[in-house]
């Protein structure tokens, strides 16, 4: 589980990249591919290592203009996490 002062960054071993002809972001790795859906690499492009998980969810949450999004953002970032696709700096 991630804490709330977590600062997650991605992984050295992921790169995204989004991909024009499939109109989404991709999660490239040596062993494949990841298709991310929209709210997905809205999460993932935020984690640098300065944001903690509650700047995350400030800004997703004018983003997509909704509220409450914390649980569901801290359960994908803990999935994240279990997947190797960040790090907790």
């Amino acid at each position: 589980m991630i804490t709330p002062d977590a600062r997650p960054r991605m992984s050295t071993r992921f790169h995204m990249q989004f991909e024009p002809a499939q109109d989404s972001w991709l999660l490239l790795f040596a062993e494949g591919i990841v298709q991310l859906n929209a709210p997905a690499a809205e999460i993932l492009q935020r984690c640098d290592g300065r944001r903690t998980v509650d700047d995350i969810v400030a800004e997703l949450e004018i983003v997509f203009a909704q509220a409450p999004l914390h649980d569901d953002v801290v359960v994908f970032l803990s999935q994240a996490l279990q997947h190797g696709w960040l790090q907790q700096a």
